[in-house]
């Protein structure tokens, strides 16, 4: 039986994102030499919400993204001087970090999975020094 449950453990953990607290993934981005997928979203944002109930939970997605970058989803309600220092003036906003920190791309607005993917896949592909 616990062999079971521990297989159902290891399939239900890839069914998530594993996203981190901003200070957290900085840290471990560097450590990992991951870039980071920076999330900016607000509870009252439908549009993140219509992210967050679709985009984000697309199972090729989201092993692609644990896989290769450090998740980080920060709420700019909670957190307005981190939304603040990357210039975040809508939501849901995602910013694409190199492994030391650096600004790649900044991505305004809704982006549904496809589009995501391919992002991610070309994001990944860059050589940045990390």
């Amino acid at each position: 039986l616990s062999l079971i449950l521990g297989f159902a453990a290891a399939a239900a953990a890839t069914d998530t994102i594993n996203w981190r607290s901003y200070e957290e993934g900085m840290v471990l981005s560097k450590v990992e030499k991951k870039k980071v997928f920076l999330h900016f979203y607000a509870d009252w944002c439908g549009f993140c919400r219509k992210m967050a109930n679709t985009t984000f939970k697309d199972s090729s997605l989201i092993n692609f993204l644990n896989d290769n970058f450090m998740p980080i989803m920060v709420n700019t309600d909670r957190e307005p001087q981190t939304a603040g220092n990357y210039g975040v003036s809508g939501l849901p906003t995602t910013v694409f970090l190199t492994e030391r920190g650096e600004p790649i791309v900044t991505v305004p607005g809704y982006i549904a999975t496809d589009p995501l993917m391919s992002m991610l896949k070309e994001i990944n592909g860059l050589k940045t020094g990390g």
